[in-house]
């Protein structure tokens, strides 16, 4: 497997940076994150690192070296996630939870699969167009594509979130089969606030994404101004190895089976996510399996 990766976070113009990213891979697979912590609820950054940890911990255990079912798994550790930041706000006695956004994709086997909830984005750039991207869990968004009739909606209001009280409302997608210099963008509000869609395939068409993602995030910072929101991006280019030689980049096929990279950094929270226990994974594939059930029988 060969990729080119590159990411960046700045703060902008707010006290603090609580975007957090990163990617981990095996042999046979990789795994990129982006997760942007909330304002207006506390520790919103815990909540960015406890939702990456959390599902990192999970890869490790399950990618050897790749991960059986791939939409299974994205949507347990998601779930797995919610439960952590909630148990930590419970430890804490916290009378309001961290809250985040969460965006993961999952690259495998020359194909792509992706989990979002909230409204940090995933971008598939093909050639100089944009093959997808996700659609917010915005009353906006929704709202634009037909789903709901509002008036007078701010963008910004989620009507979902990993730490809210409620559970979370997610979208699995694919899995989309990959081509030779496909790029995938994840990124937080900050850059597709500031830049239209537009502007970002076009940035992503011509460079490779070693320009390209700092030039993106210097546009947004410079269009948002001195109250830009924290801007964030991590991006990856899909290659076959003839186009691989000639560009900086990440190949696994001289790391062994057993070999498992991370970008994502250990911190406070080691003992928590080390603790992930067995109930909490079946309580969410419960859920899971409860809602599917749910679905079906509605359509029934």
């Amino acid at each position: 497997m060969k990729f080119s990766v590159f990411q960046v976070s700045r703060k902008g113009g707010r006290e603090k940076n609580e975007d957090r990213m990163g990617y981990c891979y095996t042999r046979e697979s990789g795994l990129f994150l982006l997760a942007d912590g909330m304002g207006g609820h506390p520790e919103g950054e815990i909540a960015a690192q406890l939702a990456l940890q959390t599902i990192s911990a999970l890869y490790q255990k399950e990618a050897r070296p790749v991960v059986k079912d791939v939409t299974e798994f994205l949507s347990v550790a998601l779930m797995a996630a919610h439960h952590q930041i909630i148990r930590y706000a419970s430890e804490k006695g916290m009378l309001d939870t961290p809250r985040t956004t969460l965006v993961a994709a999952i690259v495998q086997g020359q194909h792509a699969t992706w989990v979002h909830c909230g409204d940090s984005r995933l971008y598939v750039v093909r050639g100089n167009e944009m093959l997808t991207r996700t659609r917010d869990h915005s009353y906006l968004e929704q709202q634009n594509a037909g789903v709901i009739r509002m008036d007078r909606i701010n963008r910004n209001i989620l009507f979902t979130c990993l730490g809210s009280p409620t559970k979370p409302v997610f979208d699995v997608t694919g899995p989309v089969q990959l081509q030779q210099g496909d790029k995938i963008l994840l990124c937080s509000d900050g850059l597709w606030g500031s830049l239209s869609d537009l502007d970002i395939v076009r940035e992503l068409s011509g460079k490779p994404v070693a320009q390209a993602v700092p030039d993106l995030v210097e546009g947004a910072l410079r269009n948002g101004g001195e109250h830009s929101d924290n801007v964030t991006v991590i991006a990856m280019e899909w290659e076959t190895p003839d186009s691989f030689e000639s560009t900086r980049g990440i190949s696994t096929d001289s790391i062994s089976d057993g070999v498992f990279a991370s970008t994502i950094q250990a911190g406070v929270l080691d003992t928590l996510v080390d603790d992930l226990d067995d109930a909490a994974i079946e309580r969410s594939i419960a859920e899971i399996n409860e809602a599917i059930k749910r679905s079906a029988a509605r359509k029934g």
